[in-house]
């Protein structure tokens, strides 16, 4: 780190509804991934890896479980004063809740007058990716700019799903446009089939920020949002710069996941995401022991698996496997499983991601599915497999097929 003070801000109170039922009874970013890690793991991970020691998490709704995670696993040193702090709507403007993301940091501004930084680093609490930010934070200092954008490529056909940056052609790094979402968009000047998409992260100046959140809550039009009012508003004055994603330099990547960067809003984007991580070479390689993603470790026993009474061995492919999990007889292929799963003799598990404590049955059948914690599948049942059935049953099938089955539900033969 440098001699500047840095202060990290998560913001974690969005509700998540895309992600129904995974987000019925927790927040977005307290939803597991990858067996034993939460969404939120990723972004604190990037933080602490780049040196930063005093971050809040901004939390809002059904943040109970992201509050246990975080105050359980992030604990650092008080004595350096290095803190993960959980901190939730305050209400000290009022009794409401927060307005939106640039509401959120300006409900919270007494945090950043206690700690007093020169600059402060505000990332997205669900997206999963690797992010060194000092570097991101010495390109900010280097340019003068009041706020840096962290900026990825993207294929120009899906500019419709991100807001897009759109650089000044006389100056490399200068925002001159942010456009949310547009169908038609120019490409990049060095790579015409590629836009520059917002990751939702940001290195501001401490003192524009400041003055920008207090001028946008002023500002009785506005949807107090971070990157639909915030940042427009320093575009427009030509204080925004871009970060591009392709600069970074992260210990330990691979050529294939050095930019790896997913959106895991929707269903759709959540499983195929998981599906990203269970291959061979993996799309995002969880093994970098120089950049490591943190979590909570479970004190739990290896996974064992083991033949069944008839001394059927079952098989396991392609599959990620958390401590804790019993499988007997069984066969997984292409799946994730959480914590203290049990799998029983002739069950077949297939391109599935199943959660912590689920239980299937003999001889059941799961299929592209998603089991949130506690499923019970009873011997003999399918999930996955005959999505008229499936509907029938109340479960949610996403655009692609995907089938969720909600926390703790039984699912019958």
């Amino acid at each position: 780190m440098t001699a500047h003070k840095v202060f990290g801000i998560v913001l974690a109170g969005g509700e998540g509804k895309r992600l129904m039922p995974l987000t019925e009874d927790r927040a977005k970013p307290a939803v597991p991934f990858a067996g034993h890690y939460r969404l939120i793991d990723f972004a604190i991970s990037n933080l602490i890896n780049s040196g930063l020691r005093q971050i809040v998490v901004l939390t809002q709704y059904k943040s109970h479980s992201l509050d246990r995670h975080v105050s359980q696993t992030w604990r650092l040193s008080g004595m350096l004063n290095a803190y993960v702090a959980s901190v939730p709507a305050q209400q000290r403007l009022g009794k409401r809740w927060f307005a939106g993301s640039a509401d959120a940091i300006f409900q919270s501004l007494n945090l950043i007058g206690d700690e007093k930084p020169d600059y402060v680093v505000v990332v997205g609490a669900d997206h999963v990716y690797r992010m060194d930010f000092q570097q991101m934070l010495d390109a900010h200092i280097e340019s003068g700019a009041s706020v840096t954008v962290a900026g990825i490529r993207q294929p120009k056909a899906h500019s419709d799903q991100f807001g897009i940056i759109q650089v000044d052609p006389s100056h490399p790094h200068r925002i001159s446009g942010f456009v949310e979402k547009p169908r038609e968009v120019e490409g990049l000047k060095d790579s015409p089939d590629e836009v520059l998409a917002s990751m939702g992260n940001y290195v501001f100046t401490t003192s524009a920020l400041v003055e920008a959140v207090r001028s946008d809550a002023r500002d009785v039009e506005s949807s107090h949002d971070m990157g639909g009012d915030v940042i427009p508003a320093f575009v427009e004055e030509g204080k925004a710069f871009v970060y591009d994603l392709n600069r970074n330099e992260v210990p330990g990547a691979r050529p294939d996941d050095r930019f790896y960067w997913r959106d895991v809003g929707t269903i759709d984007a959540f499983y195929e995401a998981h599906q990203d991580l269970v291959s061979k070479d993996p799309v995002f390689n969880l093994f970098n022991n120089d950049w490591p993603i943190f979590s909570q470790q479970w004190n739990s026993p290896p996974a064992k698996f083991v033949q069944d009474k008839d001394g059927n061995a079952g098989s396991l492919s392609e599959s990620t496997v958390s401590l804790g999990c019993y499988v007997v007889g069984a066969h997984v292929s292409r799946s994730v499983l959480g914590p203290w799963v049990k799998i029983d003799s002739g069950a077949k598990v297939e391109d599935s991601i199943v959660f912590e404590r689920v239980v299937i049955g003999q001889g059941a059948r799961v299929h592209r599915a998603i089991l949130d914690k506690e499923v019970v599948v009873k011997p003999g049942a399918t999930i996955g497999v005959d999505p008229v059935l499936d509907r029938a049953r109340g479960f949610t099938i996403s655009e692609s097929g995907v089938t969720v089955v909600a926390k703790g539900v039984v699912v019958e033969a």
